[in-house]
């Protein structure tokens, strides 16, 4: 568990999506989007969470179900990208 790269994608997230919440108060496994997730989250959060992750790391999520379970919650973002990030060349 990348508690660091956790951190990093809580901020980038209060950041991009311009939130007035501490970025330590998400929790790991939260729903970020939708009217029932804590910070309600919606598709054009989505859009701008994608551009900022690929602005900062270079991941290109496209838009798929895949992108979607991606971006579900912290967990499955920093696990994927972890994933990403060690088999990048």
């Amino acid at each position: 568990m990348n508690t660091a790269l956790r951190l990093e994608l809580k901020t980038l997230i209060v950041e991009a999506c311009d939130k007035d919440c501490d970025p330590t108060a998400i929790t790991d496994d939260e729903i970020l989007f939708g009217p029932e997730a804590p910070l309600q989250l919606d598709s054009l959060d989505a859009l701008q969470v994608s551009m900022a992750i690929k602005k900062k790391y270079g991941l290109r999520l496209p838009d798929s179900k895949e992108t979607r379970r991606v971006l579900a919650n912290i967990a499955h973002m920093a696990e994927h990208l972890a994933a990403w990030l060690a088999n990048r060349p």
